[in-house]
């Protein structure tokens, strides 16, 4: 069985656009995910990129361009500027993390439900009621899943140590058989790799 890491933040769009595609494609493969979130406010400055904020107003044109692009092409509902963006990720990335033992598949499942309340529903992810409220709408147990918010932060340092070792730079990255696979766009090359002998 081929494995993939998926190295994610919640509060990429890039992330949201390709996570059902994603999701799709590792399923008719058979392959194993390992889900990754990670802390770009850490990897960022240690790779050379910049948070969204500090960017050239050139650069931030640009990408809302291309996401209205992406969403258009995918068919995938996305509000390009939301009102709670950007938005500190570190406690959706905790309960993403903390839902590991109810399997792949649920852990996958919370993750998309998250970023779609906020790429979609225009909610505000940062907010530990809100994600109480997705987490029991996706059948988990919310109280349980916040109870252990500091080893969930070790395993999310843990994760972001992790994708920098391995040369991660940007969300989503796809990490499968010594490769690194980035951004939604290169699901393609995901797809085919997965298909390999």
């Amino acid at each position: 069985m081929k494995v993939v890491d998926y190295y994610f933040s919640p509060a990429s769009p890039w992330t949201f656009l390709g996570h059902a595609r994603f999701v799709d494609i590792a399923r008719r493969a058979g392959a194993r995910v390992r889900v990754r979130p990670v802390d770009f406010g850490v990897i960022f400055p240690q790779t050379g990129g910049l948070p969204l904020g500090k960017r050239a107003p050139q650069r931030q044109a640009y990408r809302l361009m291309d996401l209205a692009r992406w969403q258009e092409r995918l068919g995938v509902p996305l509000n390009v500027q939301p009102r709670h963006f950007p938005v500190d990720a570190t406690h959706a990335a905790h309960r993403i993390i903390d839902a590991e033992p109810q399997g792949v598949e649920q852990q996958m499942a919370l993750a998309g439900a998250i970023m779609r309340a906020l790429w979609v529903e225009d909610q505000n992810i940062a907010d530990p009621a809100m994600l109480a409220a997705i987490a029991a709408e996706q059948g988990l147990d919310a109280a349980k899943l916040a109870a252990s918010d500091r080893a969930a932060q070790a395993r999310y340092e843990a994760y972001t140590r992790e994708a920098l070792e391995r040369g991660v730079f940007g969300a989503p990255t796809y990490a499968l058989a010594g490769e690194l696979f980035w951004g939604q766009d290169r699901l393609d090359f995901v797809e085919r790799a997965l298909s390999s002998d």
